[in-house]
């Protein structure tokens, strides 16, 4: 599989705007539809698009605290780790949860709307699944970059 700055411009659009069509590409490439919709049927073949998603504004959700929670498991067998990672599925104020190396064993990205709902998804949901260890939160400030585009 061969990606080159063409690959990558296509890439870089349709991160931009994932609804963009082939004619709205092809122009800003100064490039013909047919050769577009190709590479993106081939990228798409070729594992390099996964999806298409949209982008949601937690704000205008009412979603307005972002916090990433360490967390640590009592047990670290890998029946209690997939255990773990099936259980967080789940819970929709966990939009993101990585297995991470260190002192913690997973790294959870929750949204919720304010300190109340944060502290019942604390109390009622993490807490309740077994084999939780230790959790530590920190709350995000200010979102200083986000990109799911790599090389951007």
């Amino acid at each position: 599989m061969v990606i080159d700055p063409v690959d990558l411009k296509i890439l870089k659009i349709l991160k931009r705007d994932g609804l963009a069509t082939n004619r709205q590409i092809a122009y800003e490439l100064n490039l013909t539809t047919t050769p577009v919709h190709e590479r993106i049927k081939r990228l798409r073949r070729d594992g390099l698009i996964k999806r298409y998603t949209i982008e949601l504004d937690p704000k205008k959700l009412k979603k307005d605290l972002m916090v990433f929670v360490k967390v640590s498991l009592k047990e670290h067998s890998q029946e209690y780790l997939k255990r773990f990672e099936e259980d967080v599925q789940s819970i929709p104020e966990i939009v993101e949860c990585f297995c991470i190396s260190g002192e913690s064993d997973f790294l959870l990205k929750v949204i919720v709307s304010d300190m109340d709902e944060y502290k019942h998804f604390i109390l009622n949901k993490l807490a309740a699944l077994p084999n939780i260890g230790e959790a530590q939160s920190n709350f995000v400030i200010t979102e200083a970059k986000m990109s799911s585009v790599l090389g951007e």
